[in-house]
Order: structure tokens, then sequence, then C-alpha cells
């Protein structure tokens, strides 16, 4: 009997600690403000050697400037990859030192990924990430004072166009343009993700690109996109508070 109500207060301070906290992130980043028609690309669970860089030569030729969420020990890995990310004038921000779901992380280790990763991007970018994505989408309660020692800000999104379940790429970019919004941060995966995400990124990249452009729509970073004149924390889009595990 207990072992049984110790069992069941363990399991209640674990689901206080992770689900409960994403009643916090009600607080966090989900869009821009819908003062001005901008829309931010972003990027996550790079950098990949072989898709990052076909994805950094196809917004080149678009002159499109994006946000990219790099995994801390993956950047470690491919500097030069980083240094062109920011060289091209893209904006470097922090998706965790391993890529580990936060929901399986104490304080120390919640600490850890953040502020490791948070390091190393400062000193492979030559300035510090001003913005912080939770792998998976997962947050716990230590995220929020960890980002905060840290100098960043949590960002969602409010585009998904790919989730846990592979999507053909053009209908990855019908989804884009039908839900695009002023303001809108569209998640998108140059590594990882879904099987072959990164293959149909760069398949839909180009039509997705166009299509925003053609329907009005300026291409920003997230950093730019928050701080144009107006721009504000809004809250979470009805579909976003499904949190698809991404």
């Amino acid at each position: 009997m207990i072992l049984t109500r110790l069992g069941l207060a363990a399991a209640a301070g674990w689901a206080a600690y992770a689900w409960g906290a994403h009643l916090l992130t009600l607080g966090c980043v989900w869009r821009g403000s819908d003062a001005s028609r901008r829309v931010a690309l972003t990027f996550d669970d790079g950098p990949d050697p072989d898709w990052t860089p076909r994805v950094l030569d196809l917004l080149a030729e678009r002159r499109v400037c994006a946000s990219f969420f790099l995994v801390g020990e993956r950047a470690a890995r491919a500097p030069d990859t980083v240094r062109r990310i920011v060289s091209e004038g893209h904006e470097v921000g922090s998706h965790g030192w391993s890529h580990r779901s936060l929901w399986l992380c104490g304080p120390r280790r919640t600490a850890e990924e953040i502020g490791r990763a948070h390091e190393t991007l400062a000193a492979l970018a030559d300035h510090a990430p001003r913005h912080f994505r939770p792998p998976w989408g997962m947050v716990n309660a230590a995220m929020f004072g960890a980002l905060r020692r840290f100098g960043e800000r949590c960002v969602f999104w409010s585009i998904q166009p790919e989730g846990l379940r592979p999507v053909a790429a053009q209908d990855q970019v019908n989804r884009v343009l039908r839900r695009a919004h002023p303001g809108a941060i569209v998640d998108l995966h140059d590594a990882e993700g879904a099987a072959r995400a990164p293959e149909r990124l760069v398949q839909a990249l180009p039509a997705m690109i166009d299509g925003l452009r053609a329907a009005g729509y300026e291409l920003a970073t997230v950093a730019a996109l928050l701080s144009s004149e107006g721009a504000s924390v809004v809250r979470a889009p009805r579909e976003a508070h499904r949190h698809p595990l991404r």
C-alpha cells in the first residue's frame, strides 16, 4: 500500500513537472504580430551534413532569410555549416544539446541541455542564440528558469505542414499556403523529423516560398518577425493546442 501511494505520488509529481508545465507555454511565442504580412520559415534538428547545405542553396537562390533551430552536438560536428548559416543572413536558434525530450530531463539535465547548446552555438555563430525551441515541442517546469538564465525565449510555431507522419511535398505546400497568416511561424525539418522529411522539404520548399510571395508575404527570420513594430507574443492558435510532438 505504501509503495502504491509512493508510486502514485511520483506519477503525480512527474505529471505536474512535465505535462503541467505546458500550461505555461501560452506565454511562449507561437506567432508574430499581424501588423505586417511577414512569415518566418524555421528549420529544426540540423545541421545535417547533406540536407542543410541543400536547403541553404535553395534559400540563397530565392534570397530568403530564415531561422535554424540547431541541435548543439550536431552543430559542434559541422562548424562550417553553422558559419555558413550565419554568413548568409540566417538566424541561429537553439534546439537543445542532444535533442532529448525535456519530459525525460530533470532540472539539472534540463539546464545542461540548454546551457551547453547555448555556449556552443554562441561560440560557433559569434553571438548567443536568442530563441529556443524544445525538442518534440515538450517542455518541463525547469525549462523556463534555465531559459531566463541564458537570455533565451521559447518559440513554438503556428503552422506545421508535417508532424509525426510523412506528408507529400505538394500537400505540405498546400497546407502552408492555405494556413498562412500575418506573423506565421512555419515549422520545417532539414534533418530527422518523419522518415525522409528533409527530402520532401527540399522538394516542397521552392513552391512554398514562391506561393507565399505570390500571396503577398515577406519572408523573415523569427528575430525580425518579433522585432517588427507592434510585434508581441500572441497566444497559441487552436491547432497548436493539439501540440504535435516534433
